[in-house]
């Protein structure tokens, strides 16, 4: 609708495409669902472009959001190690020292 293409969307509603099943349409898809006008493919299939790419780069952003997270993480997981590390020396120090004497 926001293509100004309403007269396909009942057809489109006839034959259940949903997003996803949208962004699998190629001019073939397209033709078959009764999209004659060539011209009207083409604004499609840009648009649909687009919406992939769009997809594409949120996708990639998030995988880097998931990343940073995880790196996070095992930073913050070896700093807890490495003060559990610190807090056992002093006990084991104290011991052997009582030990000497």
């Amino acid at each position: 609708m926001s293509l100004n293409l309403e007269q396909y969307v009942s057809e489109f509603s006839a034959q259940n495409i949903n997003g996803e099943h949208l962004l699998q349409l190629d001019g073939s898809k397209l033709k078959a669902l009764g999209i004659t006008s060539s011209q009207d493919r083409a604004i499609i299939k840009k648009k649909l472009k687009e919406m992939k790419a769009s997809l594409e780069k949120a996708r990639k952003a998030q995988e880097k959001m998931e990343k940073q997270r995880e790196k996070l993480r095992k930073k913050e997981q070896e700093q807890l190690q490495r003060k559990s590390r610190k807090a056992d020396k002093p006990s084991s120090d104290a011991t052997e020292g009582s030990k000497e004497q």
